[in-house]
Parts: C-alpha cells; structure tokens; sequence
C-alpha cells in the first residue's frame, strides 16, 4: 500500500503505475465496512430469504431487496404512516406493537369498516402477516424483521373473518387513512370490476399525495390483468403501483398476476414467513406451498416507499414512485410481465444518483471521469460508440466520500482526428 504524494491526485497516481509497465494493476485502498444486519432470530437463520438471499433452500444468491446494504442507508421510517387496509391486525404482538400508530384522538390504532369503531382486531391474520412483512419491528431480539425496522402502522379493516370486504368498506378505511396522516396505503385484495365511488377515493388520496400499493391478483393459470383487469391495481390513478411477485429464484410466481402495462414491478412473496394474529408471539411459516401470492410482495413495495420517502421528504408522490420504479433490477423472467420487467431493490431505490463527469485534462492525456454516488457502493462503467450497444470497462466501489475517478488508457487514440466517437454511461452493478 503506497501513500498519495502531496500536489498528487489518486487518479494521477494510479495512471503513473499503469503506464509504467511495473505493476500486473493500480487501484486505491478503499473503505469498507459492514452492512447494517438485524439480531432478530428468523432473519438470522436465512427464514427471511427475500431481504438477504444466500441461496438458502435452493435459492438464488442475491434475488433479493437488497436489504442489509439498504438498512446501511436507512431503516427508520417512523415519521411515515403505512396504512393496512386488511383484516386488521393484532396490535399487541410483540413484534409490531412498537411500531403500531396511535390516533391522538382515541388512542386506537386505526378503524374498523364493519363496526365504525377504533378497534379493528385482526380475526382472518392476513392483516397482521402483511404488517410483518412491511414494518415488523427490526434488531429487537424477536422474530422477524420488517422491510421498515421502525414504522408508523396503521390498521384499517375492510376485510371480515373470511378476507372478505366491499367497495363500501374500501372506501371508508381510505378516507380514514387519509384523514388521519397516512402517506402509503397498501391494499392487498382485489375486485373483478371498477368503481366509481372507489376511483374517486383514490383521486382524493392522490391529491393529497398520498400513495396506493396495490398486489395484481393471483390465479391459475396466472392471470393476464392487462386483458381481464383487477382494482384497485388497474386503475389508472398514477399514484397507483401495481406489484407481482416474484420466487426465491427470481422468477415470476406460480399463481402471480401480471401485466405489460398494468402492473409497473415484482417484488418477493413466495414462501413468506412472517407475523401471525393467534397469539402475540406467533409467527407463520414458509412453506413449498403456502404463505405465496402478491398480497405478501405489496407491503415489500409499501415499506420501501416509506423508507424512501423518509431518505427524500421534500419530494412529491410521484417522484418518490419514480426513484422505487427506476430502482428495480432488469429480470429475464419478468420481461414483458410489467413496465419496468424489474424486481424491486430497495438500496439502489434509496441510494443518490449516480454522476457521471468528464476531468478536464491536458491535450493527448488520457480521458478521466470522476464518479460521484453513494459511499461503498459497487459501479460499472461502460461504453458505446452509438448510444445502443454498452461493454463494461471498468467496475470499481465508491469509496466513503462516494467517488472514484477512471483514466481510460485506451482512450489516447480517440484524439486523432480519424477516430470513432466513444460514449460513456455509470451505471450499478447487478
């Protein structure tokens, strides 16, 4: 390891030992450090495959959120009310009771559609394992970890006993959630027709910038929602996302719904463990062939807008759905099933942009771009000679001030007057 002479520059250095044909490579001393990783037991033991995959149980190394390099960033999104609108939720277990949200008013934890009072009980439990998943308490010793360590969550009930509600009861647990403070709402259900009385809701939480997470639906065979459509995930609303799941694989459910237009991205929801409702230390079970659908890939969604929301609170609805959507990484298997043909990634989803700038330099020195991003994060740099077709040249990591320069060697001959144009983009490492 050399130290960086005074009046000399880390990039300069590093273009010295390359030219001089003395050293195999050049590149800095960088920083590293270890992501943020919860103590509760079922993330310890790899139960939680979709915030941290291995390739546990026959999975996919890194067909994931990418949450502990996400937690890095953030994983308190305690001034943001998520509203669950289910079957309520049991808001004394001891993995969400910390992060229920408390109505000043009353001192309830959110609405019941059915009896019109604050008591809204989870008696069907599809309420409380969805809240396990978007906001479970974090690093607290017990259980599992939510996608949110830290959350305001709101339960709202419009579904009975047997997951069953109405437009009715839809309505009236929206018009509570966004009565009462709650920026995201996630509803995962659906209806075979529209409503006028529920698009109007929607348009009143939209214009109050306030976000729907919405799951597209199951079936078998798997339901194409762009020919027979499902609500609220097909409205057109675009304070709307559409979400379908996606398997420890990475590849599209079993059951999942989908759709080239109507739905924008997957997340994971294929064996799912997570909070269960019958008693304040019971927890549910990933199986081979239980605990899957869209409903458990929704709340993903919904806890990562609120963290992002947290990361960027000047920012409006639609340009926090813009830095979820844009974040998500291209996979083959979802191409064609949803706007973006991606699965969510909650740390490029969190992380800055990256910014790509050319170093002014002296004629016939090689060209220098200087990177800037967020700290340790991994970047390729690629090139094009038409703006279509890009071969990475160089991946490297940021180091703690988020940066890094690259001396292109090769790039010497592009000063003749014959030679090709070259274009160059940064992108993030898969």
């Amino acid at each position: 390891m050399l130290r960086v002479p005074p009046n000399e520059t880390v990039a300069g250095l590093i273009a010295k030992y390359q030219a001089s044909g003395l050293v195999e490579f050049a590149e800095p001393d960088y920083i590293v450090h270890a992501c943020a990783a919860p103590e509760d037991p079922f993330f310890q033991d790899g139960s939680l495959w979709w915030l941290n995959n291995t390739g546990q149980n026959g999975g996919t190394p890194g067909a994931d959120i990418k949450a502990p390099q996400a937690w890095d960033v953030l994983n308190d999104a305690g001034k943001i009310v998520v509203a669950i609108l289910d079957s309520g939720i049991r808001a004394t277990h001891e993995d969400l009771a910390g992060n229920m949200w408390v109505n000043p008013a009353d001192g309830g934890h959110g609405f019941n559609a059915f009896t019109g009072t604050n008591n809204p009980d989870d008696d069907f439990g599809h309420g409380t394992m969805l809240a396990g998943v978007m906001g479970a308490m974090g690093d607290n010793g017990k259980g599992v970890t939510g996608v949110a360590w830290i959350a305001q969550i709101m339960s709202c009930k419009c579904l009975n006993n047997e997951g069953n509600g109405s437009d009715s009861t839809v309505i009236e647990c929206m018009d509570y959630a966004r009565t009462n403070g709650a920026r995201v709402l996630n509803a995962s259900f659906s209806a075979p027709f529209p409503a006028a009385a529920v698009s109007n809701a929607i348009v009143a939480l939209r214009d109050e910038g306030i976000i729907l997470v919405a799951s597209c639906g199951n079936g078998f065979p798997r339901p194409d929602v762009d020919v027979v459509p499902v609500y609220p995930a097909c409205y057109p609303m675009d304070n709307i996302i559409s979400v379908l799941y996606t398997t420890r694989n990475d590849q599209l459910g079993s059951v999942s719904g989908y759709g080239p237009t109507n739905v924008d991205l997957g997340a994971p929801g294929d064996q799912i463990t997570s909070t269960a409702f019958g008693a304040d230390n019971s927890y549910v079970f990933a199986t081979a062939s239980g605990f899957s659908g869209t409903s458990f890939a929704a709340p993903m969604v919904a806890g990562a807008c609120a963290l992002v929301m947290s990361r960027y609170p000047g920012e409006s609805y639609q340009q926090i759905i813009a830095r979820v959507l844009k974040a998500t990484d291209p996979i083959p298997a979802l191409a064609g099933k949803c706007v973006t043909g991606g699965r969510l990634n909650l740390w490029k989803a969190l992380s800055p942009p990256i910014n790509l700038v050319s170093v002014p330099g002296v004629d016939g020195a090689p060209f220098e771009l200087h990177v800037s991003t967020g700290a340790n994060r991994s970047v390729v740099i690629q090139s094009s000679p038409d703006l279509m077709t890009w071969t990475p040249i160089f991946t490297n990591t940021t180091a703690a001030d988020g940066t890094f320069d690259f001396v292109d060697a090769h790039s010497v001959d592009a000063h003749s007057v014959d030679a090709a144009q070259r274009f160059y983009r940064a992108v993030s490492e898969p």
